[in-house]
């Protein structure tokens, strides 16, 4: 391959002019199927001659064509000859590559190593071993680049895929421990020494993220390594150097490499350096790091902290990780005394003020309050947040300590207020008081459950709360809105004081302010679920729909939605009269969601999520008028559009929300409008190409077109909706790619044909059971098997002569009956049947079984005319276990009402010591009895998982229960009445089959026979009263 020509059109991929572009794309699709490209592109990119904007575009061109073409399975093929040069040049490559490139080239050896290392590249890593102890700076970098790429494919492999990473680490770590000590020691490092650092942290992270391996088992290496980790974080971060820009200040490499390193012994603490929670192998390895490193780790953590009370600088993500840290130590007896003489200073001087009110919110307020709106509700966000990481150390200092600790910060946060009062209104610490009530907001939760304080809730919410409602600072009435919603659960003694803040709810949705108005909208589901007279909210309900559409279309935020089905789900059938506007506004705004999404960067996906609640508030819309059908009509030129966009790859991420709409229009409007029946060609071919994970969820509307809607389903040509399910059907059962479990709801689809086509299907039913029973064949779970048994009995009942007609000309009528009773014969080790548990499955089988005690002698086979005892035998015992089974289910209904009834008289609260506010304060934390503790917990998780394995191997099925809302036609059909009146026929049309089979019973047997012939007169009696 002629490297200059390629080097030429890849320059001209840089051009301005789009149409030399587009000619110079062209021209690289074609090369790509020439031996030597991927090699040459390579060749491309370490020629230090060539243009770097031309390298860089070759090395883009590289990790894109072997991200997409090293496998084996497409359809480019990479020649092997191409492949071995790529595996022999690629380290080199990346070793001399700038910085620009070598980001590229590292995702380029990401995707050669998941495919290739180390089966096919064993050379990869005594190349790297060698690289990382040659003396040169960039051969070390390179090397550190790969090697972090190496032990990544590890980080979250299981045990048996780790074992590659045990050589990676004792071939490696030693040269790795040895070079980051001598970093370490280098006098006034320059920025690249941070950067070598942060690679070293990341390849022992990787090594470490799922277990300790064993060569760090040994206590001199692995003190080598906590000594080095200890070093970092005690070395001071150069102020030289230090980016201005806040946003390049916080991810500068000497923070880089601090982050990684608590990170680390985050992981280690958490994951490892409890004794009690260890695996038997790691536990020596726990009592060394909770004795030894611990202690010595936290001491670094507070000696960073106390930065801030300095008025130093640290980013937030490190406050947040120290946090953690520190908060783990908590429940830890020997960090725990080394704490305690510290929290003053840390609850006091770094918590509180990193609850407050800061200039870097200020700025957001006013700036930017759409993004400080996104900023407080991204869950993302928390995890960055040294804010979210003061109030989880809060949380569970007093979850943990409260009794020593609780009272003393409570008492500081009311003198907070008390300053607050006291102050003249310009000098008013109003930053203060805003730490203050979201202290107060984020212990809601202790406080509500804990005396003294919970009596005093009301009175500290009307004193120091409601008034800042009526604040001039708008992040204060945003907090108290925020606090409010909180509280509002609580029980007021004074009525009014619920109303009062509600009031004020009400009207902060209109405040100037637009995180005022968020966060009061918010707080307002919690006051519609708390409210007890609908009466207050009522005479409001369109006011509050209003304001609440006007800030739908101010900004995309789930929880806005969350609060709208709150309302809808609260008022039920009362919110009729508004579902038509509210489905016009979530629409609306949902088509707007999808727009911001297609628009914003992948980190932010607010507005995607905002969508998906649109659509489940729109679920929740058609919930609660699913009594009054005749709106549904008026609602589907609404939602179709939205259906007919989005059941597509487009609409992949709210397929299964989609869907639920769908099943609500099919299953209640009046009739199924052509419209709705339009939907029913894209749900079919998402199923056929990629959304088989959808297929129960897709079952629903099929079902309800198939049953309700049964004459279009029969005689529309175009299309052909019984060939086209015929055609989905067949496909899933053939395909070996799916799972038994993926396919469960493809028979019940048949059974939903065979029962609502009744004697209308007749050529169906061929096709039908002969693609059963080939997959029956190969069918290893239990359910799946009696999914496809159960099509054989809805064929039998569907037309008995016609069915055993059809099984006799496949001549398999003996294979099936054989599989059908070996099935019922089956036992778990409870003694229960294994197989047809539900109701709705038993009754499928009696109902199929009776049907051949019906038919003429003279259409029934041979086979099963020698074997018709067995088969009344076998419906015997079905009805009796059916009978049993629905008798069971009647008296859970029954002590469910009663529990309904009575299920105030009583609490099962028991935590009385919490709620005085105590908990283990002992200062030696009672470690005995954590460690029985900790014993028994152990016992009981080993409980668990052999639980999990006896379910597994001995009751496939997951669940054995009827969905209640699921009905079907034979839901009318009673198989004890059907039972009896073909008993009493046969005895009078022929006697001699009746005594054939009542004289092949013994007394036993008969005498059940004759129970449930008067069981099923009882039943018929009850049935004629009712009616």
């Amino acid at each position: 391959m002629d490297l200059s020509t390629v080097a030429s059109i890849l320059q001209l991929a840089l051009s301005p002019n789009a149409e030399e572009r587009n000619h110079a794309e062209t021209q690289l699709k074609q090369y790509q199927h020439a031996p030597g490209y991927v090699v040459g592109l390579l060749q491309i990119v370490v020629t230090a001659n060539i243009d770097i904007s031309v390298r860089q575009v070759a090395s883009i061109q590289f990790k894109n064509f072997v991200g997409r073409h090293w496998s084996s399975e497409t359809l480019i093929q990479v020649p092997e000859s191409d492949r071995v040069a790529v595996r022999q040049n690629l380290l080199e490559a990346l070793v001399h590559a700038p910085p620009i490139i070598r980001v590229q080239l590292a995702d380029g050896l990401k995707t050669v190593v998941n495919y290739d290392y180390p089966e096919k590249w064993p050379s990869l890593l005594p190349s790297i071993d060698s690289n990382l102890k040659s003396q040169e700076q960039t051969r070390i970098c390179g090397a550190l680049y790969a090697l972090r790429i190496l032990t990544r494919k590890y980080e979250f492999k299981d045990e048996e895929e780790r074992r590659p990473l045990y050589q990676i680490i004792e071939t490696t770590f030693s040269t790795l421990l040895n070079f980051l000590n001598y970093l370490l020691s280098l006098q006034n490092p320059p920025i690249e020494v941070a950067d070598l650092m942060k690679l070293t942290c990341k390849v022992f992270w990787s090594s470490v993220y799922l277990e300790i391996p064993k060569q760090l088992h040994d206590p001199t290496l692995f003190s080598a390594w906590m000594s080095c980790f200890h070093r970092i974080l005690e070395m001071a971060v150069p102020s030289d150097g230090q980016p201005v820009d806040p946003d390049q200040r916080k991810v500068w490499g000497w923070w880089k490499v601090k982050k990684w390193t608590i990170q680390i012994i985050n992981r280690l603490y958490n994951r490892f350096g409890d004794p009690k929670m260890s695996r038997p192998e790691n536990k020596s390895f726990a009592l060394v790091f909770q004795k030894q490193f611990a202690p010595q780790f936290l001491e670094s953590h507070l000696k960073m902290l106390s930065v801030i009370r300095q008025g130093g600088y640290l980013p937030d993500r490190i406050i947040n990780l120290l946090l953690q840290y520190v908060s783990t130590s908590i429940s830890k007896s020997a960090t725990y005394q080394l704490l305690k003489p510290h929290l003053d200073a840390l609850l006091f001087e770094i918590i509180f003020p990193l609850m407050c009110f800061n200039d870097a919110d200020y700025k957001l307020w006013h700036e930017d309050p759409h993004e400080y709106v996104r900023k407080g509700y991204d869950i993302i966000e928390d995890m960055y947040s040294s804010r979210t990481a003061a109030i989880n150390f809060i949380s569970e200092l007093f979850r943990k300590k409260g009794k020593e600790n609780l009272q003393k910060f409570l008492a500081f946060i009311v003198n907070v207020f008390q300053s607050y009062e006291a102050a003249p209104v310009d000098q008013k610490p109003y930053r203060q008081k805003d730490g203050a009530l979201l202290a107060v907001g984020a212990l809601s939760d202790k406080l509500k459950e804990t005396e003294p304080y919970k009596s005093q809730l009301e009175q500290m919410l009307v004193q120091h709360v409601f008034p800042e409602f009526s604040s001039p600072i708008g992040h204060l009435r945003a907090k108290a809105a925020w606090v409010s919603g909180q509280y509002a659960g609580t029980s007021f003694v004074n009525k009014e004081n619920f109303s009062s803040a509600f009031r004020s709810i009400v009207a902060a949705l209109r405040d100037p302010e637009l995180p005022v108005r968020v966060d009061s909208v918010v707080a307002l589901r919690s006051f519609v679920e708390s409210c007890k007279d609908l009466d207050e909210i009522r005479p409001i309900l369109p006011q509050l729909l209003d304001e609440f559409f006007k800030l739908m279309n101010e900004v995309e935020n789930e929880d806005l939605v969350f609060t709208l089905e709150t309302i809808v789900d609260k008022f039920g059938e009362e919110m009729a009269p508004y579902a038509l506007g509210l489905c016009q506004n979530l629409a609306s705004a949902f088509w707007k969601c999808m727009r911001s999404s297609e628009g914003e960067d992948d980190d932010d996906d607010s507005a995607a999520l905002a969508a998906v609640a649109c659509l489940r508030a729109i679920s929740t819309i058609l919930e609660s008028i699913s009594k009054l059908p005749d709106l549904f009509p008026q609602l589907e030129p609404i939602l179709l559009p939205i259906l007919q966009r989005m059941l597509s790859t487009d609409g992949q991420d709210i397929f299964e929300e989609l869907l639920e709409i769908v099943s609500y229009l099919t299953y209640i409007s009046p009739t199924i409008s052509l419209g709705l029946w339009s939907l029913w060609v894209p749900m079919v071919s998402a199923l056929d190409e990629w959304a088989i994970d959808f297929f129960e969820n897709i079952l629903v509307p099929l079902d309800n077109y198939i049953s309700r809607s049964t004459e279009h389903f029969l005689t529309c040509k175009e299309p052909n909706y019984q060939q086209s399910l015929f055609k989905l059907i067949s496909r899933v059962f053939v395909d070996n790619n799916f799972e038994d479990h993926d396919i469960e709801p493809a028979p019940k689809l048949i059974e939903a044909v065979l029962q609502n086509c009744r004697d209308r299907v007749d050529e169906w039913v061929e096709p039908y059971l002969k693609i059963s029973i080939e997959r029956l064949r190969r069918t290893q779970k239990g359910y799946l098997k009696d999914l496809l048994v159960g099509v054989v009995a809805n064929a039998l009942y569907y037309n008995p002569g016609l069915s055993l007609n059809i099984l006799q000309r496949m001549g398999v009528t003996t294979e099936v009956f054989q599989t059908w009773f070996t099935l019922l014969q089956e036992t778990k080790k409870s003694g229960q049947p294994a197989h047809f548990r539900r109701e709705h499955d038993k009754k499928v089988c009696i109902l199929g079984l009776l049907s051949l005690l019906s038919l003429p002698s003279e259409l029934m086979p041979q086979e099963l005319q020698a074997g018709m005892d067995q088969i009344f035998k076998a419906v015997l015992k079905l009805l009796v276990l059916y009978r049993q089974q629905l008798e069971e289910a009647a008296k859970k209904r029954e002590d469910a009402d009663e529990d309904e009834d009575f299920g105030g008289l009583g609490s099962d609260h028991d935590d009385s010591e919490d709620d005085m506010g105590g908990d283990d304060d002992d200062d030696d934390d009672d470690d005995e009895n954590d460690e029985a503790n900790a014993e028994k917990l152990q016992r009981l998780a080993a409980e668990a998982s052999a639980f999990r394995r006896h379910s597994l191997s001995d009751d496939e099925s997951d669940d054995f229960t009827d969905d209640e809302e699921f009905q079907a036609p034979i839901d009318n059909v009673d198989p004890f009445i059907l039972f009896a009146d073909i008993m009493h026929g046969m005895s009078a049309s022929n006697p001699v089959r009746f005594q054939a089979y009542t004289q092949s019973l013994d007394p036993e047997l008969q005498a059940v026979a004759n129970g449930l012939v008067v069981y099923a007169e009882d039943r018929r009696k009850a049935v004629q009263k009712g009616s």
